[in-house]
């Protein structure tokens, strides 16, 4: 099969769409398919080069001139290339693929992993549409795509052909709370932050490690800096593998106030983390529902320390947790994820 997947760009700074999208066509080539990506580049293109996944750069910055030259390009690659399947994993893309297809034979399958954004309707274009959870599907049904084209393949990222870092070690001292997220308001860094007074006021010797970047830090750093516990607190920033501050938490937390189904979940699991985060969107189902971790409601500080105490306290329980994160890993690996993906393009294929 000849698949094409488009996104706005493969550099490697934490993005989950991306790592989806890099993660499926390295295993769909490993599986015998002719994959090529296209996108503005990236890091990632020495990765795609090592599985022979053919990387073509295409700019795609949503401005009329550069739109205008991104259609054409990308309409004579398409003439040149003829894929079976355009996978779309951005909005730029599925637009890209749907105003070019006329007479074209391929199908488009397009991939919303942010449905919380506006223009996820936009996603519909696809003859089928990957939802990354449930709770995605049943939003986007509500939101008016037909149910017959939503497909749902959770992500996975045990196996990934990403993870090539080698972790080291780390030497944290005291009790560990670490989050992984990027810096967003709607990661819920600023309700992580109010809990952590509660939670240092009550635990001895206790320590925040925020790891990721992005447009909000600045805002979370003034919040952090208010704290009487601010020396506690610590941003680390992007980290290539934060796999070493997994694995040196007593507790992970990933505290947002929308999620589809994040990567980080999982990856903290392979980790063997006792977790806790908030009962929203996808994040049920990537912890079992609460078998794999503890869940509380978002947005409530007071909830989210009491949580956090308890299993900072309470070392039974917190080895409990660590052990239910580790199993039932098997179903996500990146080669469930890929067959479950290439099956959907066959059946759109047959139609």
């Amino acid at each position: 099969m000849k698949i094409v997947h488009i996104a706005n760009h493969v550099q490697e700074v934490g993005n989950g769409i991306v790592n989806v999208m890099v993660d499926l066509a390295c295993e769909q080539a490993k599986m015998g398919n002719e994959v090529i990506v296209v996108s503005g580049g990236g890091s990632y293109e020495e990765l795609l080069n090592q599985y022979d996944v053919v990387h073509y750069k295409l700019d795609q910055t949503r401005k009329p001139a550069p739109m205008l030259r991104a259609f054409f390009q990308f309409r004579a690659l398409m003439k040149r290339v003829r894929p079976d399947i355009i996978h779309a994993h951005m909005m730029t893309g599925a637009l890209l693929s749907r105003y070019l297809k006329g007479l074209n034979s391929y199908k488009i399958v397009t991939h919303v992993h942010n449905e919380f954004q506006k223009n996820a309707d936009l996603m519909r274009v696809g003859d089928a549409v990957i939802a990354v959870s449930n709770a995605v599907a049943e939003s986007m049904a509500a939101r008016g795509i037909k149910e017959s084209k939503l497909k749902v393949v959770r992500n996975g990222t045990v196996g990934s052909p990403r993870k090539i870092h080698v972790s080291s070690m780390l030497d944290l001292k005291g009790s560990i709370i670490v989050t992984v997220a990027g810096l967003y308001t709607r990661k819920g860094i600023g309700d992580l932050i109010e809990a952590f007074d509660r939670i240092a006021a009550k635990v001895e010797d206790v320590r925040l490690y925020i790891v990721g970047e992005g447009p909000d830090r600045t805002l979370f750093e003034k919040m952090a800096g208010l704290s009487i516990y601010r020396n506690q607190i610590k941003f680390e920033g992007f980290q290539l593998d934060p796999a070493s501050y997994m694995q040196a938490a007593d507790v992970f937390v990933l505290a947002s106030h929308k999620d589809p189904f994040p990567l980080v979940l999982i990856e903290a699991r392979e980790a063997g983390c006792a977790i806790v985060a908030t009962d929203v969107d996808g994040i049920p189902e990537a912890l079992d529902h609460g078998g794999s971790g503890v869940l509380v409601p978002p947005k409530q500080p007071a909830l989210l320390a009491e949580a956090i105490i308890e299993l900072l306290e309470d070392t039974k329980k917190r080895e409990y947790f660590r052990e239910r994160a580790k199993q039932g890993l098997e179903f996500y690996q990146v080669q469930r994820v890929a067959e479950e993906t290439l099956h959907i393009y066959r059946e759109v294929l047959s139609r």
